[in-house]
This record gives C-alpha cells, sequence and structure tokens, in this order.
C-alpha cells in the first residue's frame, strides 16, 4: 500500500498493493493499523455509504457543520473526479481544495478528514462510489457549498453544467459558508 499527503497534507491518497493474474485480482480495500499509522490518530468509523451516479452527475460540495464527517472513500465502478475543500480557519491550506481521480481500475482511496467540505463527478457512464464516515449522516447539519464557486475556482474535468440534486443546486458561495473553527 503506498500512501501520499497531497498538496493538502491532511488528505491522504492511497494505492493499495493489487495482486492479479488471468482469473482476477485481489487487494486489501482496508487495514485499520495502517490507516491509523498513516493518518496519525485512532479512527473509528461508524457508517458505510454506497451510491451510483451516471455521467455529469455531480454531489457536493458537501460537510457536517455539527458532527463532521471524516470519509474514506473509493470507486468500485466507473471513475469519479474526487474534491476536497479545507474549511478549518486555523488550518494553513484553509479555502484551497485538492482533487484526484477515482477509478475501478486505479482502486486509489482518498481520505478526507473532519473540517472539510467533499464532492465529486461521475467521468464514467456510471459511477458506483463508496466511503466509510467516523460520524452518522445528520441532515440537520448537513451544508453545502455550490460547486463552480468563484473564489474556489475548482478545475472540474466537464465540459458544460452538470446535473445536480435541487440542494446542490442552491449551495452556498464560499464566502458566506459555514466554516470550521476548531479544527
Amino acid at each position: 500500500m503506498q500512501i501520499t499527503r497531497l498538496s493538502i497534507p491532511d488528505v491522504l491518497r492511497i494505492e493499495p498493493s493489487v495482486f492479479g493474474d488471468e482469473r482476477g485480482f485481489f487487494y486489501e480495500s482496508f487495514h485499520q493499523a495502517r490507516f491509523e499509522d498513516a493518518v496519525g490518530h485512532k479512527v473509528t468509523f461508524v457508517q458505510d455509504n454506497h451510491s451510483k451516479s451516471a455521467r455529469n452527475v455531480l454531489r457536493g460540495l458537501h460537510y457536517q457543520i455539527q458532527q463532521p464527517q471524516g470519509k474514506l472513500v473509493r470507486v468500485v465502478a466507473g471513475s469519479v473526479f474526487d474534491v476536497a475543500v479545507d474549511l478549518r480557519r486555523s488550518s494553513s491550506t484553509f479555502g484551497t481544495w485538492v482533487g484526484e481521480v477515482l477509478s475501478a481500475e486505479n482502486k486509489v482511496q482518498m481520505w478526507i478528514p473532519e473540517g472539510f467540505a467533499h464532492g465529486f463527478v461521475a467521468l464514467s457512464d456510471s459511477a458506483e462510489f463508496v466511503y466509510k464516515t467516523t460520524n452518522y449522516y445528520a441532515p440537520q447539519f448537513e451544508r453545502s457549498i455550490i460547486w463552480n464557486d468563484p473564489e474556489l475556482n475548482i478545475a472540474w474535468p466537464i465540459s458544460g453544467k452538470p446535473e445536480l440534486s435541487g440542494k446542490d443546486a442552491n449551495g452556498k458561495q464560499f464566502e458566506i459558508a459555514e466554516k470550521f473553527e476548531d479544527y
């Protein structure tokens, strides 16, 4: 397993060792001790989620202002461009974003700690996205930042407008969105 700190050092790119032959492949998708060693602290996951999206569906940028969630994300079918935005006011990377292509083919995962907004856009005809969270979903605390915020200037690898839910189409501008004070 190769773990790389991205330009926002708390966000990790995790590439597993894959063993394959003409019969198929095997890889270890999660190992608690190695993961905690890389993150630098104990992490408890409480919920697993699985979504399916058609090409150009963009989900995000989501976060929970209370009961924040760390997320370990990966793709099991198709491909997505996955984005994390640092919302921690005390961070040297506050207001910056990092993105990675995650796919069933590359098997790369991304660790997005608490204090970040998260989103992705499906790059393939269909994409299945699975992730572990460190806190339960709490819709009353969920917030959304608009995907095309000019201050964040995320380089989404799509042409035209993405397919959005009503919630995501009405996301707030980064400037007025609630941020994290304690992370």
